[in-house]
């Protein structure tokens, strides 16, 4: 992967790749050097993989440098390199990498959002020991990745991770996954109804009276999921589409 891409994909939104404006905040520059090699590390760091800055130089905007990235586009950045923008989003540089800041802030949200869904209102998978983290996972009955994720439950089990599941049919309450995933909610043993769905056995529909599909679907609207599985951990870190088990551990930091 390009390695610009790989910066891209990494903010959560590698759907919209493309020149990407990247802005750092204001302060001194004291020399071009010492500018280029800040964002390298940082970048490096953020990307996992060399980045090389080819160039900086004045731009129009006073306090603010032209960077050219080796083999990738031109980037604007202020003199101190210490915070950038990236797609929209607020990064802060640090020796190894970079955070962002604005995603640290939608997880605050998400955990706000998260908090007003019951447990009870969930298909929950928990360990038999100790449960030392959760993930909540917006999933569909018909999606390959939902399938491929959930014959992994077992072994997120082992690590003490509980898999909360919420319902996100990604044809819309109307569609004939909406249905599926009724089927598994309105089910006196859900846990079962839905590993027997997500392994293509064809059963009943069961759409019972005051399901939460709708609801669920609504709140992962809101949510920003715009497909499946969507992965929500505890911290409130959201991470679109499938991960391996000891990917997800390894997040966690429970390895």
């Amino acid at each position: 992967m390009n390695p610009l891409k790989k910066i891209l994909c990494l903010t959560h939104r590698c759907g919209a790749l493309g020149l990407a404006l990247l802005v750092i905040s204001a302060g001194s520059l004291a020399s071009a050097d010492e500018l280029k090699e800040k964002m390298a590390a940082a970048l490096t760091g953020f990307a996992g993989q060399p980045i090389g800055i080819e160039s900086v130089r004045s731009s129009p905007a006073p306090g603010i440098a032209e960077v050219q990235i080796e083999n990738g586009p031109l980037i604007y950045a202020t003199e101190d390199g210490a915070y950038f923008f990236l797609n929209g989003d607020l990064h802060q540089t640090r020796a190894t990498g970079a955070v962002n800041l604005t995603e640290e802030r939608r997880a605050v949200t998400r955990k706000e959002q998260l908090a007003t869904v019951s447990v009870d209102d969930m298909v929950v998978f928990s360990p038999e020991g100790e449960t030392r983290d959760y993930i909540a996972v917006f999933t569909d009955v018909t999606c390959f990745y939902c399938q491929k994720l959930h014959r992994e439950v077992d072994q997120l089990n082992a690590k003490g991770i509980e898999v909360r599941y919420l319902a996100f049919p990604r044809g819309g309450i109307d569609s004939d996954g909406a249905k599926k995933l009724a089927t598994a909610w309105c089910s006196e043993d859900q846990q079962a109804t839905l590993t027997e769905l997500k392994a293509g056995v064809e059963l009943p529909v069961n759409d019972c009276v005051d399901n939460p599909i709708a609801a669920q679907y609504q709140l992962g609207q809101d949510m920003g999921v715009s497909g499946t599985p969507a992965i929500v951990t505890s911290s409130g870190l959201m991470i679109p589409g499938y991960r391996p088990a000891d990917d997800l551990a390894a997040l966690l930091e429970l390895d």
